[in-house]
């Protein structure tokens, strides 16, 4: 995978970060985005180049306005000659998820439509443009991260999980579509993640303790568990698997 180009959404906290480190171990060049720290952008693009001998850049912006991923690739465009693979996996969180992420009878319009957009919305697009670089190039893997919330009950998640269902469909559907182009279109599926996003939730002592409770391996999920899985799919080990929604759970969802 040496040489080759990863863009990925929100890749300076948790699932994001760790996927880079991943690629960026193993010799791909990284354009990951962030929301707002710059500063913590730049001190971490510094490092992957320093540490792996790759080529890494950093991007504002704002998942919330998914329109403008073609403004941002553009800028990619000046700095990469190629993109090889793209991962959507910036998530919202605060004041941007109220009416989202709480009981079913207390979600709001507003709050659902946020989550749905920076997760759906901005998968579309993402991949869309992603896809129209690929198709130059002669293919391409794309993913999308996802919960298993859509798939076990999980307090306040309904507006969550409802729209991680939706972006597994929209999945299926860009494989299907982007197949003859030869880009692969996968989702990364994950039981309670371990993260500053699992963290923020009232709850977390007790997804944490739950989840390595019921977990067969008897622990929670690291994000490095996620990086490995979004590895393997944007590999040549993975070349014939599309549409496919890989759970990475340690069993939870069966037990």
């Amino acid at each position: 995978m040496k040489g080759k180009t990863l863009v990925i959404s929100g890749g300076t906290r948790g699932i994001g970060k760790a996927i880079v480190d991943e690629f960026a171990a193993h010799g791909v060049n990284v354009a990951f985005t962030y929301n707002s720290n710059a500063e913590l952008a730049a001190a971490q693009v510094a490092e992957l180049e320093a540490k792996y001998n790759i080529k890494a850049r950093a991007y504002p912006f704002n998942i919330l306005e998914p329109e403008k991923y073609k403004e941002l690739f553009l800028e990619i465009d000046k700095d990469f000659d190629k993109i090889d693979f793209f991962i959507s996996s910036a998530i919202i969180s605060g004041r941007a998820v109220v009416g989202g992420y709480t009981k079913f009878m207390k979600l709001k319009p507003k709050g659902i439509n946020n989550i749905f957009t920076a997760t759906v919305n901005a998968f579309v697009v993402g991949a869309q443009e992603a896809a129209k670089r690929m198709e130059k190039t002669g293919g391409g893997s794309i993913i999308s991260i996802s919960s298993t919330g859509n798939r076990v009950y999980m307090d306040n998640y309904a507006g969550h999980g409802t729209s991680k269902a939706a972006v597994e469909t929209m999945v299926r559907y860009a494989a299907i579509e982007l197949g003859e182009k030869n880009i692969r279109v996968n989702a990364v599926s994950g039981g309670p993640i371990d993260t500053d996003a699992l963290k923020a939730f009232v709850n977390y002592e007790e997804v944490r303790d739950e989840t390595a409770k019921r977990s067969p391996l008897g622990r929670m999920g690291q994000p490095e568990d996620m990086a490995g899985a979004c590895l393997f799919l944007c590999s040549d080990k993975a070349s014939w698997v599309t549409g496919h929604i890989f759970i990475v759970d340690g069993g939870t969802t069966f037990k």
